[in-house]
């Protein structure tokens, strides 16, 4: 048997992969979703976050409460759901003061707040992707998302992307 033959018997070891599907726009499910994410990036998975409806929240270029995207309806849902520092948490809300509450204790006890985890997934290259079909319902382009989203994607082809890998719906 020569070397040739023997190296390419061996089983050839498969890249570390994590896939997040980010469906809510609520805090503290953003929190888990970045935090989880860039655990991943930082220890040398390859790791995809596809946005879809209330996740592309999160993604969004202008935060704040903003008219945006294309018609009466859309824009309305825009406005409502404010970006990365409107985002409520999932329980318990208080009328907004949670999150406050939550960027407090963080800040406090040394944690990275929502706004620095996803910071931090831009500098480790966590590629982010935002769902085709949510956009198309909810009146986006891709130039209403930060620069960093890589590209924008059907279900099939973030699956495809996904293969091999852990998958997580949060």
């Amino acid at each position: 048997m020569e070397i040739s033959d023997i190296l390419t018997s061996l089983p050839v070891k498969e890249p570390k992969k994590l896939s997040i599907i980010s469906f809510s726009g609520d805090f503290d499910k953003l929190v888990a979703t970045f935090t989880l994410a860039t655990g991943a990036a930082a220890i040398g998975y390859e790791v995809h976050i596809f946005f879809t409806f209330w996740g592309l929240d999160a993604i969004k270029k202008k935060q704040g409460r903003a008219f945006v995207g294309t018609g009466f309806l859309p824009k309305l849902f825009g406005f409502f759901m404010g970006g990365l520092r409107s985002a409520p948490v999932s329980r318990l809300n208080f009328l907004g003061l949670s999150p406050k509450i939550f960027r407090y204790l963080m800040r406090k006890k040394n944690v990275a707040t929502l706004e620095e985890l996803v910071e931090a997934a831009k500098v480790l290259e966590v590629n982010m992707y935002a769902c085709e079909m949510a956009m198309h319902i909810l009146g986006l382009q891709k130039s209403d998302f930060i620069h960093e989203v890589k590209d924008v994607l059907g279900v099939a082809t973030f699956l495809e992307i996904s293969e091999g890998g852990r998958t997580l719906f949060i």
